[in-house]
């Protein structure tokens, strides 16, 4: 008897499906695959109706394809516009594990997967950062990448001592290739020629590189204009707006999880501020520690690299939205990059 019910139950669900789902669809593979991929039988079931509502050919390419996953969200946030439940809770709980979902399809495509595994394929203007031991810290660029050698600009940061040259020192190199991930690697100084127009260094090849600080979000340029707040401490974190004007400063770039911004004068490591800007038509604050600081000292500015405390569900939809581009409200230059957590 047990049987007979569980058996009527499966065929009335089947039927269930076809008829909410439309067409022939096997919209039971789509109901496990939607499992398999974290979501509740109540977002899967409105994953269904946005994949209906858009004709989907394969509805189950949402599981895999970014650019249908795109189609969707927008789907589902004018969706809720539409019906006023935009900024419901469970509306906002949703939109953002849609964008947490969006990010793991993203980020596991193969072609993110590949690691870089000698520097005879960095290309030029690839930023480095170098160490000399016993010395500090500076920075390079590749100049040009030969076969038996790199040049690289002649770097930028502590003085020699005294009759010091760069050719035969062993140095160490970081640098952050686009859409991978940062590499470190260690190598030796062939030449030094700074008494040229243009001083530049030769440095060995290597083959021997570590890959690190795999990307963990999406980072965006964005040239926008920014006010910056300092703070006494990362503890004094929130998302009020300010009413008043702070330090004015140039946005660089935005993710989910930090942001660059251009400052005047020499800054230092391990500041608590508070960012203020627009994106498009929504204001976002963001508080932060910086971690890292490029200084340029031709221009005496520097290049605030911020972490960011995590944002409230409600304003990584925000940047999500304008980060991925879900209503083609960016500039198309503005192509996103992958990058791990700032720090």
């Amino acid at each position: 008897m047990m049987l007979v019910i569980l058996l009527v139950t499966l065929l009335i669900f089947i039927l269930f499906l076809r008829h909410a789902g439309g067409g022939s669809f096997p919209w039971i593979h789509f109901y496990t695959k939607g499992k398999e991929s974290g979501f509740s039988f109540r977002e899967i079931n409105l994953l269904r109706k946005v994949a209906v509502h858009n004709h989907l050919e394969n509805p189950i390419s949402l599981f895999w394809s970014i650019r249908q996953l795109d189609r969707s969200i927008r789907g589902v946030m004018l969706r809720f516009r539409t019906e006023g439940r935009e900024n419901d809770e469970s509306s906002i709980r949703f939109i953002n594990k849609l964008f947490e979902f969006r990010k793991k399809v993203e980020l596991s495509l193969p072609k993110y997967t590949l690691g870089l595994k000698t520097t005879r394929k960095l290309t030029t203007h690839q930023r480095l950062k170098i160490t000399l031991p016993g010395i500090g810290t500076y920075n390079s660029s590749v100049v040009e990448n030969l076969r038996r050698y790199m040049a690289i600009s002649y770097p930028e940061g502590p003085k020699l001592p005294p009759g010091a040259s760069w050719k035969g020192q062993k140095i160490n190199v970081y640098f952050w290739r686009a859409e991978d991930a940062g590499y470190v690697f260690e190598t030796k100084v062939l030449d030094d020629f700074i008494e040229q127009k243009y001083p530049i260094l030769h440095v060995s090849h290597s083959d021997n590189l570590i890959r690190s600080q795999k990307r963990r979000s999406v980072r965006v340029e964005v040239r926008k204009p920014a006010f910056l707040y300092p703070l006494a401490s990362i503890a004094q974190a929130n998302e009020n707006e300010e009413l008043t004007s702070g330090l004015r400063c140039r946005l660089i770039d935005v993710s989910e999880d930090g942001a660059a911004a251009l400052v005047g004068g020499r800054a230092k490591v391990g500041l608590a501020v508070k960012l203020q800007f627009m994106l498009t038509s929504s204001s976002i604050v963001m508080c932060g520690v910086v971690k890292g600081v490029t200084y340029n000292q031709k221009k005496n500015q520097s290049v605030l690299h911020i972490q960011a405390v995590p944002l409230s569900l409600r304003q990584r939809n925000k940047m999500l939205s304008f980060v991925y581009n879900i209503f083609q409200e960016r500039e198309p230059k503005a192509r996103p990059r992958k990058v791990p957590a700032y720090g």
